[in-house]
């Protein structure tokens, strides 16, 4: 399927459930949110049905954090057996990634993103209100020795919160072949703990970088995707630098997004969904549902507005799989 802008989309994200077991300050607030009831959530024949019609080559699971919904092994082996035989991935916060990670990869998950905001155990739980890194290092580690790689670690960096470790994330590279992803803070709500004046832009992420060593750009084929890939001199693996907010990459975006609740999204800040949950419910044969997914494609908008009031609306990061 091609949008309005050329653009080739072949890669959905799937949200499995609105649940989370942190309470990240920069994703909710400490008392958490009302979770959806069962009923309202896709089930996962649902979500296959309409994993099959997209056609996609690439699908990625969220949440909330996907490893707390019961059956997520079964679902990931049943999106592994589509006729397209798309490539499956995972975002994950780690904390159950250790005692799940032979059963996720025996059942066809390719490899895993693992949500990472600190390397250090008491600011890792200020900035969750949990502890449990000690969980997702050993989540890395037990990731790695399943073969769920290229590993990738996605950490965001806040102005007055964190920034002072990018080096240490960096670091990760020079003797591993992880690629640690640095994403800059989208204030989507203003609800929240951190403000829109703590975001700490790709430049001086990139320039924080570059006082461990030169930074080499690391050459990409075929679509882009969100990040600009470096390699620090001498090192193994690799930086991905996304400018979520002060840099739009919106004209290499491939992707839909489909909530726990059964939203079709063409943009991740963007209010314009289809109901499939309602339609799917109601008998809607192949022929439509097709039709619709073009419909969304076509929706695409050609880049996001980038900043609180942007269009999540009342909807929340753990909600859309952002």
């Amino acid at each position: 399927m091609r949008d309005s802008f050329a653009r080739k989309i072949d890669y959905l994200r799937i949200s499995v459930t609105d649940r989370c077991n942190l309470r990240c300050r920069y994703c909710m607030p400490e008392e958490g949110v009302p979770a959806l009831r069962h009923r309202d959530i896709l089930s996962y024949e649902e979500l296959l049905r309409v994993a099959v019609d997209a056609g996609v080559c690439k699908i990625r699971i969220t949440g909330g954090e996907p490893l707390v919904r019961k059956g997520i092994v079964d679902f990931i082996a049943g999106l592994a057996r589509l006729p397209r035989a798309p490539e499956i991935t995972l975002t994950t916060n780690g904390l159950l990634l250790a005692e799940q990670a032979v059963s996720l990869k025996e059942a066809g998950l390719s490899r895993i993103n693992v949500s990472l905001d600190s390397l250090d155990a008491a600011r890792y739980r200020q900035v969750t209100r949990r502890d449990g890194l000690a969980q997702v290092l050993e989540g890395l580690e037990a990731a790695v020795a399943v073969g769920l790689t290229p590993l990738k670690i996605n950490m965001v960096p806040i102005l007055g919160v964190n920034e002072d470790e990018i080096a240490a994330f960096g670091r990760l590279t020079i003797e591993r072949p992880w690629q640690v992803r640095f994403i800059e803070f989208m204030p989507v709500s203003s609800d929240l703990d951190y403000s829109p004046g703590q975001l700490y832009p790709a430049a001086r992420i990139k320039a924080d970088l570059q006082q461990l060593a030169p930074l080499e750009k690391v050459p990409q084929k075929g679509i882009l995707g969100p990040a600009r890939i470096y390699r620090l001199q001498g090192a193994v693996g690799t930086l991905g630098i996304i400018s979520a907010v002060t840099e739009s990459f919106c004209r290499e975006c491939n992707r839909l997004r489909l909530t726990a609740d059964g939203q079709l999204r063409p943009c991740l800040l963007s209010q314009n969904e289809i109901d499939l949950r309602t339609l799917l419910r109601a008998g809607i044969d192949d022929k439509v549902l097709a039709k619709l997914l073009q419909t969304s494609v076509t929706a695409k908008p050609e880049r996001h507005c980038g900043g609180i009031g942007c269009g999540i609306g009342q909807r929340r990061m753990q909600e859309i799989g952002g």
